[in-house]
């Protein structure tokens, strides 16, 4: 691999690793900030009907998108009952496999780094729930009149589009103009082949 080539790739890789970190700062950030707001301001509320000791959900695009503050001692979308001692110890090694996933590669697609960023974001924001207070903020109401989709939050609005741009990836490909950002060398797994050059006369060596 020449210089310039090896030059080349790195620098793909080094974009890769901004995009991804990036974005999963600005899940983590955006995600702490609404939970903090939320929690702050809102009392538990009820969703699918009034309920003692819980206040209306607070409308926001009308009954369509509500705040309803709720605290899930289980996994995304309220799975697994209370269980977020467990779910904060299979949290790290799901982080730890996200960046090593970002790392072997993360760089050979760019909609695979904004998955891997996404997902990386919303792991690290329940994460982060579970150790501090051992339950996860969630708050985001959706649904038409009795039909309500499950409680959730910034952070598992982001691993859900996350899982949804892999599955895209896993049947369909990436197209997002791989070849076009590597070098020749780092699709070939780092190996140049020879290139024919001329000699006088017209003849051509290898």
């Amino acid at each position: 691999m020449t210089e310039t080539h090896a030059e080349s790739g790195g620098s793909v890789r080094t974009r890769r690793w901004v995009l991804f970190a990036g974005l999963a700062l600005a899940v983590v950030i955006t995600d702490q900030l609404s939970k903090a707001f939320v929690d702050a301001d809102f009392r538990p509320a009820w969703t699918r009907g009034p309920t003692p000791g819980y206040d209306a959900p607070t409308p926001v695009l009308g009954d369509n998108v509500r705040i309803a503050k709720s605290y899930n001692e289980g996994g995304i979308f309220g799975l697994f009952g209370e269980a977020a001692p467990i779910l904060a110890i299979a949290s790290l090694a799901v982080i730890a496999f996200i960046v090593y996933y970002q790392a072997r590669h993360g760089w050979r697609s760019r909609l695979l780094t904004v998955a891997l960023g996404l997902l990386l974001g919303g792991a690290l924001g329940n994460f982060i729930d579970r150790v501090r207070f051992g339950y996860v903020i969630d708050f985001v109401d959706m649904g038409v009149g009795d039909l309500r989709w499950y409680t959730f939050n910034v952070a598992d609005a982001s691993i859900s589009t996350a899982i949804v741009a892999l599955v895209t990836i896993g049947l369909l490909g990436d197209r997002s103009g791989r070849r076009s950002s590597e070098s020749p060398e780092e699709d070939r797994g780092g190996v140049t082949a020879a290139t024919p050059t001329p000699e006088p006369g017209g003849r051509v060596s290898r």
